[in-house]
């Protein structure tokens, strides 16, 4: 029998505070307010007969003489493999693109913990996406988990919708959090032409903070769901600073002791906690996850970056609208380019080798001093590598970007000036006449 309670003790922004007994952390309750209408609430705290709850919309409207009823069950998620695609939801799963909701869907708990590592598989499988400063020179790995580092007025949102777009997966999930609303409709308009396979969870600024906190565990729960069912899913969050702050808003509500400017102590565990949801499932299907950190200021030591970093598997950095190639580091790479094809590795080295030579060739121009003809050739390598490989919108298979490398390594170098191996200089080098 669900109990009922009549007394809450304590409004502080959107938790509110009562006393009641049986119940479980993370429980789902629903406030009954004075007008006739209902809200919902999660247990975030347990002291003794105290019992702390966030209210999804928000505490306006909620007064302490309202009736809270404790449900007996977590929050959960409609899940219908089939009638999900396509869809656009809010932070509580609730449908906000104008259809119904969900019919013969079941309920599925969310926010459970991390897969059985005992059946997890040591990720082997690339993910072509199109990206040659993704799939060429840090190729992205099924099952990986890397941050999207990045500065707000960076195209990182468009850079994920073109992942979405073009990514190799069966299952894309994107999850918004702090959205402003026209970032919303540009999803819902870049990803009409793939629904049937796209899913959004969608918190835009406007929302109750509250909300933000559960788009990761909504994503990623269908996530789960689809990959043991045998699908590869591709979940790309946007932005997971976002998310923090609206747990700093809560922490702050909850009069708990802040810690790094003002995050809650357990920020390390709330970001591993979704972050480690990425898994390679033996006999089955894949999570990969891909979210978006916005730095305040630049700043990589900032608390939400910092303790990213040592959850994921490297970064992609964006940068002057480009994946910085020297910023970016994804550790799995190497667990794949040596199955792709035998000149990825050489290949992509000897690039960003040459990039970066020209780039010191660049400082010392800028100081005056002057330049080598091989300096020179350098200087239109890096300017045609930044207009044909760097910039977001070019759009290849891993194959033709191979190709488009050594066609940019003979525009302006010999073979020898390349010291690549001799080899593979043999196979792959285009068949014209040598660099003036």
């Amino acid at each position: 029998m669900r109990k009922v309670y009549t007394r809450i003790d304590q409004i502080v922004g959107p938790v509110v505070t009562l006393r009641a007994d049986g119940v479980r952390y993370g429980e789902l309750a629903r406030i009954r307010l004075q007008d006739g209408n209902s809200t919902y609430a999660q247990v975030i705290k347990l002291r003794g007969e105290e019992v702390s709850l966030q209210v999804f919309a928000g505490s306006k409207g909620v007064s302490t003489g309202d009736e809270v009823e404790f449900l007996g069950r977590q929050v959960q998620l409609a899940f219908s493999p089939d009638n999900l695609l396509g869809r656009t939801f809010s932070g509580v799963g609730e449908p906000i693109d104008g259809r119904p909701a969900l019919q013969g869907a079941t309920d599925i708990d969310i926010g459970g913990p991390s897969f059985n590592p005992a059946r997890r598989i040591i990720p082997h499988r690339m993910i072509q996406t199109g990206i040659p400063m993704i799939d060429m020179f840090n190729s992205l790995v099924k099952s990986q988990k890397l941050p999207i580092f990045s500065v707000a007025g960076e195209p990182y949102n468009e850079l994920l919708a073109r992942i979405a777009l073009q990514a190799e997966a069966d299952v894309i999930i994107l999850g918004g959090m702090g959205l402003k609303y026209d970032d919303y409709l540009f999803f819902r308009a870049q990803l009409a032409p793939s629904k049937e396979r796209t899913i959004l969870f969608v918190h835009t600024a406007a929302d109750p903070v509250v909300e933000c906190m559960m788009v990761p565990d909504m994503a990623l729960a269908a996530a789960e769901r689809y990959a043991t069912a045998g699908k590869d899913v591709l979940v790309l969050l946007t932005d997971m600073t976002a998310f923090a702050d609206a747990m700093k808003e809560v922490a702050v509500a909850m009069e708990q002791i802040p810690a790094n400017r003002g995050y809650p102590g357990d920020l390390y565990s709330q970001l591993a906690s979704r972050y480690e949801k990425a898994v390679d499932i033996e006999g089955s299907g894949s999570i990969t996850l891909l979210a978006v950190t916005t730095m305040p200021g630049d700043d990589v030591t900032h608390p939400v970056p910092d303790n990213t970093g040592y959850i994921t598997e490297g970064q992609f950095y964006l940068k002057g609208g480009v994946i910085d190639p020297f910023g970016s580091l994804s550790r799995l790479k190497q667990l794949v380019n040596g199955k792709t094809r035998d000149d990825h590795a050489p290949l992509m080295n000897a690039m960003i080798r040459l990039y970066d030579a020209a780039r010191k060739v660049r400082q010392q121009q800028s100081m005056g001093f002057s330049v080598s003809a091989f300096d020179q050739r350098l200087l239109g390598y890096a300017s045609e590598f930044e207009q044909r490989m760097m910039d977001l919108n070019v759009n290849l298979n891993l194959t033709q970007q191979l190709d488009l490398g050594w066609e940019i390594l003979a525009n302006h170098f010999t073979e020898a000036q390349t010291t690549m191996p001799g080899k593979l200089l043999v196979k792959y080098w285009p068949k014209r006449a040598q660099a003036a």
